[in-house]
């Protein structure tokens, strides 16, 4: 009996070990983000969906004449301390005759002279100065895991306190985020924030990390159980990373935002799935425009419709300045 008791037990443990270790596995590409960072980069690029939602897919000359007008900027490092102890980074450009500040939000594993590599020139040239924030564990700014904004968020918001500082003319405040930075712009406009806020620009930001999740594991791999592979990843990120699924959300914050939100999104984007903006514009409370690209992917609506995007984005700094 005692044997049969201990060879049960050691199955029920063999078990569980594996179920945990394939949720780890899962957590480490998902969440993860300095550790083994290339090799783990490298897979994940490798899926077609990454790879034909890039604008590089159908827009690469414009893509990377963008990021090589970024690189040639001299641009000035800035660094503050998150509320979690981490040193983030991010470069300022400032622009002639200068209008108005308007931080840059980038997405997940991403950077601000990729993300923002087609726009960035354009907001420069008409009176903008820029703050290419480089989120947590991304760039030079450190930390060891990517929260989905649960962090993110306040991060943005010292960001926003930080240009606040700098801003002796008393210019507006922008905060323009793209895809998981859309994200954490939206989640951090629920926080108090300098009142030379004016608005917020999302362009294919998502709801949440646990749709988003969920999203990606049923369409993308097909998987099943989906409730216990978000059921491990959320244990993973509270016992290792300090942070919920739960916490990033939009859905408070769009409640009780005041500030204007200009929301952009491909119609063809299968990296997050357009009906992420429709909700977020359907909660958002502030005034609020919803501009929805046809033939647009990911974060390709300004390359796809250009004229329109820009002319979007300057109607909102002049209703708003």
């Amino acid at each position: 009996m005692k044997d049969r008791v201990i060879k049960i037990l050691g199955i029920v443990i063999g078990v569980t070990s594996i179920f945990m270790a394939s949720g780890f596995s899962f957590f480490e590409i998902t969440v993860s983000c300095k550790r083994h960072k290339k090799q783990i980069k490298k897979k994940w690029f490798e899926l077609s969906h990454i790879k034909i939602n890039h604008p590089r897919h159908k827009f690469e000359k414009e893509y990377e004449e963008g990021k090589a007008w970024c690189m040639k900027q001299n641009m000035q490092d800035c660094y503050i301390k998150s509320i979690d102890g981490l040193m983030l980074h991010a470069y300022y450009l400032p622009s002639k005759d200068s209008k108005r500040f308007v931080l840059l939000s980038h997405g997940y594993k991403g950077s601000g002279f990729g993300d923002f590599a087609y726009t960035a020139k354009f907001l420069h040239e008409h009176n903008c100065n820029l703050l290419f924030i480089d989120q947590r564990c991304c760039g030079t700014s450190k930390g060891e895991y990517i929260t989905f904004g649960a962090m993110e968020q306040y991060d943005v918001q010292k960001w926003a306190y930080y240009i606040s500082r700098r801003n002796k003319k008393k210019l507006p405040i922008y905060l323009y985020g793209e895809s998981m930075g859309a994200a954490s712009v939206l989640m951090a406009s629920g926080h108090k924030l300098p009142h030379e806020l004016k608005g917020i620009i999302s362009d294919c930001g998502f709801r949440s990390m646990k749709g988003q999740i969920q999203d990606m594991a049923a369409n993308w791999f097909h998987l099943k159980w989906i409730h216990l592979i978000l059921f491990r990843l959320d244990l993973f990120c509270k016992v290792l990373a300090g942070f919920g699924m739960k916490d990033s959300d939009t859905t408070q914050a769009m409640n009780t935002n005041k500030r204007p939100v200009l929301f952009f999104h491909g119609k063809e984007d299968t990296y997050v799935d357009y009906r992420n903006s429709l909700y977020n514009y359907s909660v958002c409370k502030a005034p609020k425009e919803l501009v929805i690209v046809p033939d647009a992917r990911h974060l390709c609506s300004a390359y796809e419709a250009p004229e329109l995007y820009r002319e979007k984005l300057l109607d909102f700094f002049a209703k708003y300045d």
